[in-house]
Order: C-alpha cells, then structure tokens, then sequence
C-alpha cells in the first residue's frame, strides 16, 4: 500500500513538472540555448559560408596570427615560408598551396596547422578571402 502511494505521488511530482500545455510542446520542445533564427551566425543550420567581401586586414590576418605565425616566421620550425606579410600570405594561397592544408581533415598529412585543424568558419573565411580577390584592406 506504501508503495502504491509513493509510486501515485512520485507520479504526479514527475507529470506537473513541465510548463507546457500543449503535447507537441512536450514531444518536441525547444532548446533555448539553441538559436533559431537563420541570421544568426551562431546558428549550427546556418552555412559559415560569409557574405561580405573578405579582406587580409580586417578578417584574414587575426587568422592566420592565431593559427600559423607561432611556426611560419623568422627563427620558427617553418621560418623558410613565413606568414607574416599579407604579401607572403597572399603568395602561399597563390602558389603554395595554403587553401589546400588548411582543408584537409584531421589526421590527413600535411593538415597545418599542425596543432589540429582550425574552425570551419575560419577555414570559410580564408576561401572566401581568395574567392574575393585576395584584397588586403
């Protein structure tokens, strides 16, 4: 009997918990810490794929500072093709193959950086930057 009464009661505690008054409110809720709306950049269904013109000084230089300059600089383990300059940045996508490492997957050989693959979204960037016409500012 005991049972049954705490079972009754733990029943009714667990079915007045929710807030909903709808039963597709209860089948399928939201995630409110997920966004929803689709200009969100944040939004993981909205492609990182950016809009405006990408340019060296205002979107590619902090990338490549962040991921690439702690080798490819003077005195580093990659010092014989530095990524200091926007010109040296703009030659490797040129003609060296930049675009290329930094898509490869992880675990693939010659991925750079080396430490692990960078953010798709910055990735995107940087393609989007050379799709733009490699514009410095």
């Amino acid at each position: 009997m005991k049972k049954t009464i705490v079972l009754t009661i733990l029943f009714a505690a667990f079915a007045s918990c929710s807030d909903s008054d709808t039963v597709q409110d209860i089948e399928a809720p939201t995630n409110p810490t997920t966004p929803t709306n689709p200009t969100n950049p944040t939004d993981p269904t909205t492609p990182t794929t950016p809009t405006t013109s990408i340019t060296y000084s205002k979107d590619v230089k902090s990338i490549i500072d962040a991921n690439c300059i702690s080798c490819h600089q003077s005195g580093r383990s990659a010092a014989f093709r530095p990524l200091v300059t926007y010109a040296q940045v703009k030659a490797a996508v040129e003609s060296a193959g930049l675009l290329g490492r930094i898509q490869l997957q992880s675990g693939q050989q010659g991925l750079m950086p080396q430490g692990g693959r960078m953010s798709q979204a910055n990735i995107d960037l940087v393609v989007k930057w050379n799709t733009d016409g490699l514009k410095e500012n």
